[in-house]
């Protein structure tokens, strides 16, 4: 069983944080991945020489494949520029904010060779203090994303909750609707087979998107066995240009989708 996975990265070592979490992320996907597993690394063209520096750090790694974007084509298109090199069985879109502290990949790997109906899963994604992660596991809509602009208390906050299934047993796997784009595994053919991300989306909602079309398809599973930890850092709330690029995402999901 081969795996792969892809991380896109933007300006990563202009922040001691931020470098310290992803150099801790690689290091620590390479030490505990069971299965057979290529990582690849596609900056886009981050002005703060991210791409360069990661070059220099993974030159000499084997299962490391560093490629540095003279523009920034989005993060979907990213992901995709890689897609005909994959050779693996399972591959694996991952945030360069994520940490882990055991084998995920290979859980997440076995829970699909054992599920054939499941073609995408997500792990439980939790803060880096262990709290439970907000995050969609049904389709957007636009009274979700309304109450998640304007909620200061998530957990606390009814529509969110449905939109999250926080009141579902959530110790068990379960079918969901959608899965976050911080960290979810999918069927390399079926990732092939969709033409991975719908490079429309420049940023923000690629992965509701792929969500809906995996489910065409086959089935979005619920992985609690598997726990990763993310930064989430919502850039968007902070970020005026980015707040409009996930407006667009937004106009661009629903219009494709329909409210």
């Amino acid at each position: 069983m081969k795996a792969s996975g892809c991380i896109v990265t933007y300006n990563v070592i202009s922040s001691p944080s931020k470098k310290k979490i992803f150099l801790k992320e690689v290091e620590d996907l390479m030490r505990f991945t069971e299965p057979d597993f290529k990582l690849y690394i596609v900056d886009n063209a981050s002005p703060d020489g991210t791409g360069e520096y990661l070059k220099k750090e993974y030159a000499s790694k084997e299962h490391i494949e560093v490629i540095a974007n003279k523009e920034n084509i989005g993060f979907g298109k990213a992901h995709n520029q890689i897609m005909d090199e994959l050779e693996s069985d399972y591959h694996f879109i991952i945030n360069p904010d994520i940490l882990i502290k055991d084998d995920v990949i290979g859980k997440m790997c076995a829970f699909m060779e054992e599920n054939a109906g499941c073609g995408m899963a997500s792990p439980d994604i939790r803060f880096p203090n262990g709290n439970r992660q907000v995050l969609a596991k049904k389709n957007p809509k636009l009274k979700y994303l309304v109450a998640s602009r304007l909620s200061s208390d998530r957990e606390n906050n009814n529509l969110l909750r449905e939109y999250a299934m926080l009141d579902s047993d959530l110790s068990v796997p379960q079918r969901i609707e959608n899965a976050s784009g911080c960290f979810i595994g999918i069927r390399t053919d079926l990732f092939k087979k969709l033409g991975g991300f719908d490079d429309r989306f420049f940023m923000y909602f690629e992965d509701y998107d792929l969500a809906r079309r995996v489910n065409k398809l086959s089935e979005i599973w619920y992985c609690p066995q598997a726990v990763v930890f993310h930064e989430w850092g919502r850039d968007s709330k902070r970020s005026t240009k980015l707040m409009m690029i996930h407006i667009q995402s937004t106009l661009k999901y629903f219009m494709k989708w329909g409210l």
